[in-house]
């Protein structure tokens, strides 16, 4: 089994690709970058040099992410969202002098298994988006989010917990949170929750 890609796109020979993943229209994979089994990369996407991307990702159509971002298993990265790498980004020096690659550090988004990031989204570096997590559509992430946690907004905030169905969790009586679709029972401790089973 290989990988599948279209003309168009622009894979450095220096990347692995794992086997049964896609790459569209447009996009370009840098060399150093890995690629895990069954992703899906769409049209106009860019990966950048050495980004690290686990099994069934799937980065939509104009998605951006610069390395070294780091994603998990089953992650998706919706239209048009991009991981920055840059904390204090410029084009010059002060003396006027065009910067080079040797000017400053880059650093990453580190986004684990299953979390989502909506489109149009920006996650400025370097932040951490837990397991599952979700990021709403248009929102700005500047700091690191919990695992199942739900944030939205420009600076995103949380507004509640999701399950790994990707519906929002429901607050039980008894203070623990459901999940609509499965059963599954997840309980709070401090500012994390945990399934707890069904």
């Amino acid at each position: 089994m290989s990988f599948r890609s279209v003309d168009s796109a622009d894979i450095s020979a220096d990347a692995v690709i794992g086997d049964g993943s896609s790459i569209w229209h447009l996009a370009q994979v840098r060399e150093g970058a890995v690629l895990g089994e069954q992703c899906v990369v769409g049209r106009g996407a860019y990966v950048g040099s050495g980004v690290q991307i686990g099994d069934r990702c799937k980065l939509q159509n104009y998605a951006l992410v610069y390395e070294p971002a780091r994603l998990g298993n089953g992650v998706f990265i919706g239209p048009a969202v991009v991981l920055t790498n840059d904390t204090f980004p410029r084009a010059v020096s002060p003396d006027g002098a065009l910067k080079s690659a040797d000017d400053w550090e880059a650093v990453g988004v580190d986004i684990a298994d299953g979390a989502s990031i909506g489109a149009r989204s920006v996650c400025v570096a370097p932040v951490r988006v837990g397991e599952w997590a979700m990021v709403a559509a248009g929102s700005v992430v500047t700091r690191d989010v919990p695992a199942y946690a739900v944030v939205a907004g420009v600076p995103a905030r949380q507004i509640g917990w999701v399950g790994e169905h990707g519906r929002r969790l429901q607050q039980q009586d008894d203070g623990s949170f459901l999940c609509p679709v499965s059963g599954d029972r997840y309980e709070l401790n401090g500012n994390q929750i945990q399934r707890v089973g069904a």
